[in-house]
């Protein structure tokens, strides 16, 4: 694949629903992806016959370029399944290694839109959540089981289908104990807290401090009907993803190597990919929470190529959702590449990657949002024109 000039070839949009059907995918790529997600549909009985290939190809659908990470995570996630889909046979392996991941990249660069992507291939529950929202036990904040019971609740209540799912936990940088602007102790709680769910922990359905679904519990109980199902979710088959921005974590990287006896005077380009375990655990990660992530690999920055991808070629892309709700006004929106260019150089500079992408949608369509549905036009082409001066562009045309 030819990459672009930042050595990969983009990366994600933002997700979006509701794509009229004149700009759903040709009937051949949908015929691709059902034979693709039929293979992973839902059962009562877990099937699982994905390979890495297969889940690389429904991930470039929505994530352009990021090839590394997703062949790192297409690997990490077939290994794991087949290892569940065996052991649901009656073929346990007793020791087997969970391969939770890691994932190193700035914000907007496609780190969540991976793993819930994934998530729905194989069609198993996804729960994600802020590591900054979890605290230390007697802390004031969350409790980190509460997101195995998410998980239960995103399975419908079906405990065995939740001890399968997987957990994607963000932010989890923030719980370094040492790294600039990182949390105090309470941040090393939560990793330790975090240690037993990753392993093979066992946590209760009901949370000692929901006093109402203790007491409905004990009513029932009482009445004799309590339920036949476990009282715990087990989270042994449940899969971990983390990531994280580790901002300045290239500092403590480039200190490695050059200190290194083997060091020739030139840095790789890019120090995120070579962070080591010393590093993270130096960056203020504990090393049995660590220990724990043993895949891990790193999302690369976004420049401007990336993100005029993201607009073009994603299938998630924003601009389908701009022409969706033009067209609910009966107006046809059209863009044009040089559009395209200008919007992802302006959404470069947002430093928001993906993200800044919406900034500047929005500020561009924002009079003409307004302005188009009371107007008599019928069709509009976005080019850089519109993009730098849209209501200037919007009166040239003879509109109010």
């Amino acid at each position: 694949m030819k990459s672009d000039t930042s050595g990969h070839p983009g990366t994600l949009g933002p997700t979006t629903a509701g794509i009229p059907s004149k700009l759903k995918i040709p009937r051949g790529k949908a015929l691709a992806k059902r034979a693709v997600v039929a293979t992973a549909a839902a059962s009562t009985e877990f099937s699982f016959s994905l390979k890495p290939r297969d889940v690389a190809r429904h991930l470039d659908r929505f994530v352009i370029g990021q090839s590394e990470a997703k062949k790192v995570l297409s690997v990490a996630l077939c290994d794991h399944f087949q290892h569940v889909r065996l052991t649901l046979a009656g073929k346990d392996a007793p020791y087997y290694q969970k391969q939770n991941v890691l994932l190193l990249g700035p914000t907007g660069v496609g780190k969540t839109h991976l793993i819930r992507s994934a998530a729905d291939l194989i069609g198993v529950p996804f729960v994600k959540a802020d590591a900054t929202k979890f605290s230390e036990t007697g802390y004031v904040g969350g409790d980190v089981d509460d997101l195995v019971r998410d998980l239960v609740r995103r399975a419908g209540g079906d405990v065995r289908r939740a001890e399968y799912g997987i957990i994607y936990l963000d932010e989890v940088d923030k719980l370094a104990s040492h790294s600039e602007g990182g949390r105090d102790v309470s941040g090393r709680g939560v990793q330790t807290n975090l240690l037993k769910l990753m392993e093979d922990g066992a946590v209760p359905l009901l949370s000692p401090n929901d006093v109402t679904g203790q007491m409905q519990a004990a009513m029932s109980a009482a009445r004799g009907n309590s339920p036949a199902g476990p009282d715990a979710v087990s989270t042994r088959n449940i899969l971990f993803i983390a990531s994280g921005a580790f901002s300045g974590i290239e500092a403590v990287v480039k200190h490695r190597l050059e200190g290194s006896e083997v060091f020739s005077g030139k840095l790789p380009q890019d120090l995120l990919n070579k962070a080591s375990t010393a590093d993270l655990i130096r960056y203020g990660l504990e090393p049995e929470f660590i220990g724990r992530l043993p895949v891990r690999v790193a999302c690369h920055g976004l420049d401007t190529e990336d993100l005029f991808n993201v607009l073009k070629k994603s299938e998630s892309s924003l601009i389908h959702q701009y022409e969706r709700s033009f067209a609910a006004y009966g107006i046809k929106l059209r863009f044009r590449d040089d559009g395209l260019r200008r919007l992802a150089e302006l959404s470069r500079d947002e430093q928001t990657g993906a993200r800044g992408l919406m900034t500047v949608l929005e500020r561009t369509f924002r009079e003409i949002k307004f302005r188009a549905p009371s107007s008599g036009i019928r069709s509009l082409t976005v080019t850089q024109a519109v993009v730098d001066h849209p209501l200037g562009e919007w009166k040239r045309l003879g509109q109010k």
